[in-house]
């Protein structure tokens, strides 16, 4: 079976599990330091700051914190997107407002949030996907526009560029993702970029249940015993061992890039023949792409997603739509016609890091075996 998501654990990731585990301190310590200076230095934004999470959920759930979002006010957000946003939008009580995705990069669609802006809205969060970035631009215009804050979500679009401007280095606050099938994978965690060192000292005391410990003394593998609790926090640190895996993956980001790019392209290239599949548009220049979306027409989508498993081949969906939930179903919400239509037609195909080219033509001679059977 060829599978959807294949992590990339090599000899690298094994020793750096060891040596993390040999040295004793299995909490938050001198490996999440470390990792925290390397994913810095990606980056490249002196401006900016830098802290390590648990997952990259916690570090939308703090960023909504960060951003004074809480009951009453309103958040925006792409109705096609990961349930972790809307789970941590109501995590602080707030109200998720459902706005359309754009037909091309399935990102959010800005024209129709302008109608969504009210009197409550607080914060607006954005999303990459796939293999594609939103106009972050004419994000940060809106947000001046309607005086927002603004949550990048860029789980998918650690180590890419817009513009040939790093991922992470141009947001009012950015979120990662480093979870176990993610580009670059820490086993879990995430990290969240901020503009302030208060914002940093906001995000250490909430990532570790409120305690204004210093993170210089953790980051020594040490800890203080006496300290200060002002607000509530949360159990959201890293490990010294993910981070210790994290800094592994760091280390071959360019390759991981190159593969998953590489890749991509020999899809796109094999795919493009096919006029019932809708693929990616453009080069995948500057990204690294985490999934590989395309589109089919609903009434197949079944069809071929069983006759891809009979075939060896694991597909997915990203995603469902967050109206689709039982949970979310009654949130406000614009005209969502293109998020519905593409939720019964959007497929990821399995993509990655130094994928065989064998394999990408595998899955791909099997979707033109489907197609040419008439589904």
């Amino acid at each position: 079976m060829v599978p959807m998501f294949k992590p990339l654990i090599e000899q690298e990731e094994i020793d750096a599990s060891r040596e993390s585990l040999e040295m004793g301190w299995l909490g938050m310590g001198s490996y999440v330091a470390r990792f925290e200076q390397q994913v810095h230095a990606l980056i490249g934004a002196p401006d900016r700051h830098v802290a390590a999470l648990s997952t990259g959920t916690a570090g939308l759930h703090v960023a909504l914190l960060l951003a004074g979002v809480g009951p009453g006010d309103e958040v925006i957000v792409s109705a096609f997107n990961c349930s972790a946003d809307f789970q941590a939008i109501g995590w602080v009580g707030a109200d998720i407002v459902f706005c359309d995705c754009e037909d091309d990069s399935l990102t959010i669609d800005l024209k129709k949030a302008d109608a969504l802006v009210s009197p409550r809205t607080k914060a607006i969060i954005v999303m990459d996907y796939g293999a594609m970035l939103c106009d972050h631009d004419a994000v940060a215009d809106f947000a001046a526009r309607h005086g927002l804050r603004v949550i990048h979500d860029a789980a998918h679009s650690f180590g890419s560029h817009y513009k040939g401007r790093p991922v992470g280095s141009f947001s009012d606050i950015c979120v990662f993702s480093h979870d176990p099938v993610k580009t670059v994978t820490c086993l879990d965690g995430g990290t969240i970029v901020v503009r302030t060192e208060e914002e940093l000292r906001r995000v250490h005391e909430l990532r570790l249940l409120g305690m204004q410990q210093p993170a210089s003394v953790m980051y020594r593998n040490q800890r203080a015993w006496t300290f200060d609790v002002e607000r509530v926090g949360f159990r959201y640190h890293m490990l010294n061992m993910h981070a210790a895996i994290g800094l592994a993956q760091l280390g071959k980001l360019d390759s991981i890039r190159d593969s998953r790019r590489g890749a991509a392209l020999a899809y796109s290239a094999a795919l493009r023949g096919l006029s019932s599949l809708r693929i990616p548009a453009g080069d995948f220049e500057g990204m690294n792409p985490f999934i590989y979306p395309v589109r089919v027409p609903a009434e197949q989508r079944d069809a071929l997603r069983e006759f891809m498993k009979a075939e060896g081949v694991d597909t997915g969906i990203h995603w469902q739509p967050g109206h689709w939930f039982a949970l979310w179903k009654d949130c406000r919400a614009g005209d969502l016609s293109v998020t519905d239509r593409v939720g019964h037609e959007v497929l990821s195909l399995p993509l990655h890091s130094k994928m065989a080219p064998s394999t990408v033509h595998k899955v791909a001679d099997k979707l033109h075996t489907f197609f040419a059977r008439g589904g």
